[in-house]
């Protein structure tokens, strides 16, 4: 893993982020959920760019969309023009159960798929900005079946880290040395040396939806701030009772994925570990690899990480190799960082991407 500096401020974020909220909030349709009451303890975000809370919202309800099937939990929200709430919810401390927990529901939520490499979630209006680091998105549809698809190597060169050459080195964030072993990284990306197949899981789903290429549906933007510990009695409220476990989804009821290991679901509800469980929030939802997000979490030292990949790979084995791959991973989380916040970010980057290059 990489080293685990004090993160800046979420890169993704607006400048405000979750700001406390409470008292009446309009409502969007006649029967709002409890937590959205008049006089409930809620979080408030407005547009720091034009449509952003909106293109937050699609990404979360895309997210949720796999909580039935056991997926991880996703915070619920309610939007109105250039605003979004969400529940407040108290944070605690993360444990090991918790994590395994989540790491298998995780699993569960990659499973669940995308169109292609790069697409936005459903509702996306091809214009609006995902983040202030303007990360590049794609039509919530399939590649076109005439062309060849893309692999996940060119989606991440082209997609995640060449946009920010150029800019990392008017601004000094990196010197021209760095960007050419970037660029050679980029280049054996672009010709598929660096790519490896999705976890278990993922092909699977893939397989039976008929899909010719795997890509997950990730969180996209999973440092370990936007994974929010709470006590589970919170979620009950709201949550599908087979969210959070992790446990199979009823698709594949009496089938066990090829690799996977024992102990992976689970019959209860929410919290199945104790009373901790783990809720995204926060997400820069696309299709991608899902090993992406799991590297993620090691950028500023995710606790117990290494329970969410074991729980992870109970449902979900990941292909061989993917401890080698972690740090190629997280080039597109670093990159950013060097790209927003410079510093000794573009260093690390760069050190990150030599055993690649």
């Amino acid at each position: 893993m990489s080293p685990t500096p004090t993160p800046p401020p979420d890169p993704m974020e607006a400048p405000n982020p979750r700001v406390p909220a409470g008292g009446p909030h309009p409502p969007e349709g006649p029967e709002p959920p409890a937590w959205a009451l008049p006089g409930r303890p809620v979080f408030r975000k407005r547009d720091d760019l034009p449509g952003a809370t909106a293109l937050e919202a699609h990404a979360l309800t895309w997210l949720a969309e796999a909580m039935p099937d056991g997926g991880a939990l996703v915070v619920p929200v309610r939007t109105g023009p250039g605003w979004l709430i969400e529940p407040r919810l108290s944070a605690a401390a993360v444990t090991a159960s918790a994590a395994r927990a989540f790491g298998r529901a995780l699993a569960v939520t990659h499973a669940a798929g995308a169109p292609a490499f790069g697409a936005a979630p459903p509702g996306w209006d091809g214009r609006t900005q995902m983040g202030r680091c303007d990360v590049r998105l794609r039509p919530h549809a399939p590649e076109d079946p005439g062309a060849p698809p893309r692999r996940w190597g060119e989606f991440f060169a082209a997609d995640r880290l060449a946009p920010y050459l150029r800019p990392c080195r008017d601004s000094g964030a990196l010197s021209p040395g760095g960007v050419r072993v970037l660029e050679a990284v980029c280049s054996r990306l672009s010709d598929g040396e660096l790519d490896a197949e999705q976890p278990a899981l993922v092909r699977q789903e893939a397989r039976r939806r008929g899909e010719s290429v795997a890509v997950a549906r990730t969180h996209g933007d999973l440092w370990c701030g936007n994974v929010l510990w709470v006590p589970a009695a919170q979620v009950a409220a709201w949550a599908p009772t087979a969210a959070g476990p992790g446990r199979e989804p009823k698709a594949r009821a009496g089938r066990r994925v090829e690799g996977a290991g024992g102990g992976g679901g689970s019959s209860g509800g929410p919290g199945p570990s104790g009373d901790v469980v783990g809720v995204l929030i926060d997400p820069l939802a696309h299709g991608a690899h899902a090993e992406t997000d799991l590297a993620a979490l090691g950028v500023f030292g995710q606790r117990h990480l290494e329970q969410i990949v074991a729980g992870y790979q109970e449902v979900s084995p990941l292909a061989p190799g993917w401890r080698e791959r972690v740090g190629l991973h997280q080039l597109h989380m670093l990159i950013i960082h060097a790209y927003l916040f410079g510093g000794g970010y573009g260093a690390q980057t760069v050190a990150a991407a030599r055993r690649y290059a």
